[in-house]
């Protein structure tokens, strides 16, 4: 096969073409994580430390990279232009990583430590991210023609599993030299570890990953189903769409606040607890082995529950791994220091595979078709300022905070003696990381305006992650002593962002009951009032232990509620008959509970409509259902109808503005007017509500 043919993008890929590529995809993905394991994090940071960086010098570093990102818009044009991105993408490459060699040889030529040999380190690394701007727009456009839609979450789960443990094979052996070398070397000598590993990186993995690339087929670039768009539109389309704009904010301020912390853990572990290469980067590769062992599990629950969801989970646990990192010292190390760390990285490894994964697909699900090069530069562009902003100005908080300190404690003083305990003691990176942590929070928050084609609640996902942890919570519950494991009261803990992704299955399992006694009550020859009693029957045993279903009345209803329309869709069942016996059976296990009627309703309109929107059904029809069947259950029940139509609409009508605001209009104007009279719709908002 000629050069020629190799770059040629082909106008179609048979099935046979697209296996082989993403064969050769997972290949080069070993490759070129191998290569990272060895020349990035713990690495990089020890080697500037040997070079002689100070912190700011180690956030700019950590910078760099992502702040050349702003080249990806030029490129946008190269790319469009040549329609060419797997040479694009092979050639920067090759030169990118080639740059690690003369990084390698820095202490060969200059004396270390220095400010010279940190300056060159610096420039080398700014060039470096030039390549690698180029070589990410090109990446990012060739892999969302190549890789089909239905099954991103699946390859790209595979392909980081895989290239995990090819890192973590290369970081240890690496870490061990590393350390053996500066054990046995001395003075000027000892950096010279760094060199050798950098050498081997770079001949022996960073430059096979351009030879897996050249293996993999480029689909030809398909046009635009729009007309053409100027520069000005081409560059600007991204920013144009309202929910992408909204993906680019989230990873903008994600990656902002996150990496205020992350890239100092290494550097606080090597210089504030003095521990040795080896020990940092076996706790970096326990983080990577969690992160294989989840990616098994994130990639399927993404694929089936949406990116949204998944990533909404890890991004708040990762948020609680950073406030962790504040504890570890107190305000020296004490006897809880490694395990808690040991505890940090396994979390930090669950929630990083989620948010990597989810992440790289989200955007690729969002991007539409003929106009990937744009929208993907964008949301890689909005990643990488954040990344790149987050290590500079965290570099400036560390030096600013190292001479500062925030201390409370608690003091017993007696006649005979007096004791202090710290509660709290925070000083230089510890401000970092609590900095971290309330940044981190606020941006969450823009994640919830994001709306993703057939995405599923958050809660839905918890619960089938921590569905597989019950036969370990019984088992755990039966053994003397350990009984406090699930009688603990967790509601309160849900309350802290990161917990729930945890402990928070309730949600999934009242919607699981409601769907398995719908299917169970209808599998006789017609639907009956059975129906309304096994779903009464099954709440109602699911409430006693809780004692907190008149706080949670609506929530319970809701999701009882959902459950049940799953079960329709998913067989043959009559929704017009099922919905006003499932009321039936939701307020009357609620009102047994003891649980305001008014809040049953409501819960249960917001769940039928949140049940029809996850099935695709039709929400005018829904709402009316709803409503209909909440008169019919009223009478059934003895209570108003008036009344139970009115907090049904409520219910209703908050979903639909939750879940799909565009339908709003069309379903008030098919209500009756007096329903519609709603003074606040959420449901969580009830207490204020003026009916």
């Amino acid at each position: 096969m000629s050069i020629k043919e190799i770059f040629q993008p082909k106008p179609s890929l048979s099935d046979q073409e697209v296996k082989h590529g993403l064969r050769m995809l997972t290949w080069e993905g070993m490759a070129s994580m191998g290569f990272f394991s060895i020349t990035t994090s713990g690495f990089l940071a020890a080697f500037a430390l040997a070079l002689g960086a100070n912190n700011f010098q180690i956030g700019i570093l950590a910078a760099i990279p992502f702040i050349t990102s702003p080249l990806q818009i030029p490129v946008i044009l190269l790319v469009e232009r040549l329609r060419q991105r797997k040479f694009i993408t092979i050639a920067t490459w090759f030169l990118a990583q080639g740059l690690w060699i003369p990084m390698a040889l820095i202490p060969i030529f200059i004396g270390v430590p220095s400010g010279g040999a940190i300056s060159i380190l610096l420039v080398l690394i700014t060039i470096r991210g030039i390549f690698a701007a180029v070589t990410s727009c090109g990446w990012n456009s060739w892999l969302r023609d190549l890789v089909p839609r239905e099954i991103l979450g699946h390859v790209f789960s595979r392909r980081l599993a895989l290239a995990t443990i090819v890192a973590v094979v290369f970081s240890l052996a690496a870490a061990f030299f590393v350390d053996y070398w500066r054990a046995h070397a001395s003075g000027e000598n000892a950096v010279f570890g760094y060199t050798i590993a950098f050498l081997f990186g770079a001949l022996f993995l960073g430059l096979a990953s351009p030879v897996f690339m050249c293996l993999m087929p480029e689909p030809q670039m398909q046009p635009g189903t729009e007309p053409k768009l100027s520069l000005r539109k081409t560059l600007t389309s991204p920013l144009q769409d309202k929910n992408f704009r909204q993906l680019m904010k989230f990873l903008l301020f994600w990656g902002f606040a996150s990496n205020l912390a992350i890239p100092f853990f290494a550097v606080y572990m090597l210089e504030r607890l003095g521990m040795p290469l080896s020990t940092v980067i076996g706790l970096s590769v326990l983080s990577q082995l969690f992160n294989i062992l989840f990616l098994r599990v994130w990639g399927p629950l993404a694929d089936h529950f949406g990116s949204k969801a998944v990533l909404s989970l890890c991004a708040s646990l990762y948020l609680l791994v950073i406030l962790g990192w504040t504890f570890t010292t107190m305000p020296e190390q004490h006897f809880l220091t490694i395990p808690l760390l040991v505890i940090l990285h396994i979390f930090a490894g669950i929630a990083t595979a989620g948010v990597t994964l989810t992440v790289g697909t989200i955007g690729l699900k969002l991007a539409p078709q003929g106009q990937a090069t744009p929208y993907l530069a964008g949301a890689s562009l909005a990643t990488s300022l954040g990344i790149g902003l987050g290590p500079l100005f965290g570099g400036l908080f560390a030096d600013f905070f190292s001479v500062r300190q925030f201390t409370i404690s608690l003091t017993w003083a007696d006649p005979t003696r007096a004791l202090q305990w710290p509660v709290l003691y925070l000083t230089g990176f510890d401000f970092l990381f609590a900095v971290a942590f309330i940044m981190g929070l606020v941006t969450l928050n823009t994640l919830t305006k994001l709306r993703e084609e057939g995405e599923i609640g958050r809660e839905i996902v918890l619960g089938e992650l921590l569905s597989r942890t019950r036969p370990i919570a019984r088992a755990v519950s039966s053994v003397p002593g350990l009984g406090f494991v699930t009688a603990f009261p967790f509601s309160y803990l849900r309350q802290v962002p990161g917990i729930d992704v945890a402990i928070s299955v309730t949600a999934y399992q009242l919607a699981d009951m409601a769907k398995t006694t719908t299917l169970v009550a209808s599998r006789g020859l017609r639907l009956t009032s059975r129906v309304a009693k096994m779903l009464e029957n099954g709440l109602s045993q699911m409430l006693k232990p809780a004692k907190a279903a008149p706080v949670n009345g609506i929530d319970v209803a809701r999701h009882t509620a959902r459950g049940a329309i799953h079960a329709a869709h998913e067989t043959s069942l009559n929704t017009e008959q099922l919905i006003p016996l499932t009321m039936v059976g939701i307020v009357r296990a609620l009102k047994r509970a003891k649980v305001n009627p008014q809040d049953a309703f409501r819960g249960t309109g917001y769940g039928v409509i949140q049940g029809a929107v996850e099935t695709g059904a039709n929400l005018v029809e829904a709402v009316a259902q709803a409503v209909a069947g909440a008169r019919e259950a009223a009478r059934m029940l003895g209570l108003t109808e008036e009344e139970a139509a009115t907090q049904t609409a409520h219910g209703a009508l908050a979903a639909i503005e939750e879940m799909d605001p565009e339908a709003l209009g069309q379903v008030r104007a098919a209500l009756p007017p007096e329903l519609t009279e709603i003074s606040c719709l959420k449901p969580e908002q009830e207490d204020n509500c003026e009916d």
